[in-house]
């Protein structure tokens, strides 16, 4: 069997983490959001093709041709004109059945594994926030149609864009218009193939969505089941409280509920709470945590559960305090000082 993992976007909802590198190279349990869904597909699947465009030469470099059992090619998406635009290009590869999936959420061996028991599937999951996303209506276990972040109320059954199909999808992609996004969108074309052939809604067992990058912290805790994980040569002179610190660290300061990434270093007398630490970061202060803190997305206020900061790769922060909701982009060197805003 073939999978197709949509892997070209340019993620802006995820920055600053994903300035300096492609969302799915981003990590959770010092593993990419793209190796844990390879090493769910493997067994599985014998061949993978990647749909890749922004930095495609890290996705290409970090995984080459081959990953356990499972070899990879990868297709170049030159322009970002829609998932449905991005799935057509893998046509001219795909032998029969295949599994469609997006390349920056981590999906279960287990739904991976329920869903190619039909032919054609979709791998749904209830959301409080099914605005958010798209929602799914179905009918006795079918789907019946798609209706993207409706303004009210509809139903809190989300579409996971992870799906099952054969060959006949591409007909109906090669037949939709450009939606008022000014992009084919691929649930166009799975409408017109409901309408042909039953597709079976299977309900997730478990699924990471990565919208924002605070979701990379939740995801990690429940994937390090509450368990710390320190990578390889690392040093740890402090506590380190339900936490995942990357390899080549040095962690002098006190990490609480955080994601450090590789080649960083915390400070002595610091405090990590709550937060995503990018790579060959060199922090040294406070990053204060809030519950319902407020980060800016784009010209957007969103109200975030618990946070402390987002810091990008390759930020040199001295003694700082780092107010709740705040992000720092790469490459900014800052000293004695109180940030209240995003720093960019």
């Amino acid at each position: 069997m073939q999978a197709v993992i949509l892997a070209a976007g340019k993620s802006t909802r995820t920055y600053p983490l994903t300035i300096t590198r492609p969302k799915p190279l981003l990590k959770v349990s010092n593993k990419s959001l793209l190796g844990h869904n390879l090493d769910n597909l493997n067994n599985i699947v014998d061949e993978v093709i990647i749909i890749v465009g922004y930095k495609k030469e890290m996705i290409k470099k970090y995984f080459e041709n081959k990953y356990k059992n499972i070899r990879i090619k990868y297709i170049e998406q030159k322009q970002q004109l829609g998932t449905g635009h991005a799935a057509l290009l893998a046509e001219p590869y795909i032998k029969d059945r295949f599994i469609l999936m997006a390349g920056d959420d981590i999906y279960s061996k287990e739904d991976i594994s329920n869903c190619i028991k039909h032919r054609y599937s979709i791998l749904t999951s209830k959301s409080k926030n099914a605005r958010d996303f798209g929602v799914v209506l179905e009918k006795n276990g079918i789907l019946v149609d798609f209706i993207e972040k409706p303004k009210k109320f509809i139903s809190d059954l989300i579409n996971t864009s992870f799906y099952t199909f054969d060959r006949k999808i591409f007909y109906y992609l090669q037949r939709i218009k450009k939606s008022e996004r000014n992009e084919y969108e691929l649930p166009d074309a799975i409408k017109l193939l409901s309408h042909k052939e039953n597709i079976c809604c299977v309900k997730s067992k478990q699924w990471f969505p990565i919208v924002y990058a605070w979701d990379l912290l939740s995801a990690d805790n429940l994937l390090r089941k509450n368990r710390s994980i320190i990578g390889k040569n690392t040093k740890i002179y402090n506590k380190i409280i339900n936490s995942t610190i990357g390899n080549n660290c040095i962690i002098r300061g006190k990490i609480i509920n955080s994601i450090i990434m590789d080649n960083s270093v915390i400070e002595n007398n610091s405090i990590v709470e709550d937060s995503v630490i990018g790579q060959s970061v060199h922090f040294s202060g406070k990053i204060k945590s809030k519950t319902d803190a407020i980060s800016i997305i784009g010209h957007k206020k969103v109200k975030v559960k618990k946070l402390g900061s987002i810091i990008g790769d390759n930020v040199k922060a001295n003694n700082v305090i780092v107010n709740a909701g705040c992000k720092i982009w790469p490459n900014i060197s800052i000293s004695d000082k109180v940030i209240e805003k995003d720093l960019i």
